[in-house]
């Protein structure tokens, strides 16, 4: 069984965790931590945050017109990235192979 570790609230709500715990749990100044409801209480846990890269249409043109595996897809593929208001014949990529 765990160790139940007491803590007090503070003003706006700051509960400061027991430096035997965060010590144990890798957690430091600046980590991120994720509070949870739960049926018997608050569960806070470490939280992995992950940086989200945001694409521009061209990115996303570049994507669409590599990712073709023939030819009709080719085609759609052209035809979403106009909708996105991108010239595909301006975003470098490879059709897909043909035969001959």
């Amino acid at each position: 069984m765990m160790e139940a570790l007491a803590s007090k609230v503070g003003r706006r709500g700051t509960v400061v965790l027991p430096a035997k715990l965060r010590r144990r749990l890798g957690i430091e100044e600046g980590t991120f931590v994720v509070a949870e409801e739960r049926e018997d209480g608050i569960l806070i846990r470490p939280a992995t945050v992950l940086p989200v890269e945001v694409y521009t249409p061209e990115r996303k043109a570049e994507f669409l017109l590599n990712n073709a595996v023939d030819a009709a897809d080719y085609r759609q593929a052209r035809a979403e990235v106009k909708r996105l208001g991108v010239d595909p014949d301006r975003i470098k990529h490879q059709r897909p192979w043909r035969r001959r």
